[in-house]
């Protein structure tokens, strides 16, 4: 998918303008997953409004990505103390 560099969204988010989807780019790694993983929760709810956001980068290098996904979904909410 070739698109022009004017087009791109500056906070990385996932979708079809994501700057990972311009051709020769590089997929993204551990750090965007670990940025995706951080602001899905918000991502989500404006994902519901425009169909364009999307959560997860499919444009990935896969376990790398995967894993800094999961740290961030888990880095605000996902540790508890039990009382």
């Amino acid at each position: 998918m070739k698109q022009k560099k004017s087009s791109i969204n500056v906070l990385w988010i996932a979708g079809p303008n994501s700057k990972f989807k311009i051709e020769g780019a590089k997929a993204a790694g551990f750090l965007v997953g670990f940025w995706h993983g951080i602001i899905a929760p918000l991502i989500f709810l404006i994902g519901l409004f425009v169909p364009q956001i999307k959560i997860y980068e499919t444009n990935n290098n896969g376990k790398w990505y995967d894993f800094g996904f999961l740290l961030g979904v888990g880095a605000f909410g996902g540790a508890r103390k039990a009382i």
